[in-house]
């Protein structure tokens, strides 16, 4: 695989990852529906896809060639990221008007 494909399939993971917490109504997504989902569970899925995103990105660069090790600078930033990347489904799950 070559390195730019990896780096844009890490990407498009990690937006779909990011929002996927808001899209979703089930607990963990596969788990049983809760009407209103609290954001502690939103919360908790969003850390969990981060860390799945991040795993993602680590075999996907071990497969390329040797992987690096990295600080914690370079988690705080992927973090704020992966925040970032997520905005769009936050916006349309508590930002967006009602109908009516």
């Amino acid at each position: 695989m070559d390195q730019t494909v990896a780096v844009w399939l890490v990407l498009a993971f990690g937006v779909l990852a990011a929002n996927l917490p808001y899209l979703s109504e089930r607990l963990l997504l596969v788990g049983p529906r809760r009407a209103p989902k609290s954001a502690g569970w939103r919360l908790l899925e969003l850390v969990l896809m981060a860390v799945l995103s991040f795993a993602v990105g680590a075999l996907l660069e071990s497969r390329i060639g040797q992987r690096h090790a990295q600080g914690w600078e370079f988690y705080a930033a992927a973090a704020c990221l992966f925040i970032t990347l997520g905005f769009p489904g936050f916006v349309w799950r508590y930002l967006r008007r009602g109908r009516g």
